[in-house]
């Protein structure tokens, strides 16, 4: 079974942005967001965060980690509920922040398995629940 040039270049998209050619991967991976590629999309969404190869666009960055993170994208959940829990990008908002995690970390990301433990735990963001904190902790591996 022969690649596609599609897969083909998606492979270059993808390969540029690990080799921090951040400039080309902007031009590369934004046909296969439009796409609804959710890989490409929350690559998009780090690059406009960051301003990497691109101006530092929060709308944007926004506007691709949700779409990847509605994709049921773990790394695009965790990384929303950040920028909802930090209020970076977006106004903070804990309830959404917490939305997000738990997507992620029902998919088994331990970072978000974590997370939240520790939002359990200090009650950052939701009633203080420490049986809930040890549950993700345990979950997440500690």
């Amino acid at each position: 079974m022969s690649e596609t040039s599609d897969e083909v270049d998606f492979a270059s998209a993808m390969s540029a942005f690990e080799s921090k050619n951040f400039g080309y991967a902007v031009q590369s991976l934004s046909p296969f967001a439009e796409q609804g590629n959710p890989e490409a999309q929350h690559r998009l969404a780090i690059m406009f965060q960051n301003g990497l190869g691109v101006a530092r666009n929060d709308a944007e960055a926004v506007k691709w980690m949700q779409a990847a993170a509605e994709q049921g994208h773990a790394l695009a959940q965790h990384g929303l509920g950040f920028m909802y829990l930090e209020g970076e990008c977006v106004e903070k908002n804990p309830s959404e922040a917490l939305k997000w995690f738990t997507l992620a970390a029902e998919q088994g990301l331990a970072g978000s398995q974590t997370t939240l433990a520790m939002m359990y735990e200090e009650g950052n963001g939701v009633e203080r629940d420490p049986e809930k904190a040890r549950e993700w902790y345990a979950r997440a591996g500690f």
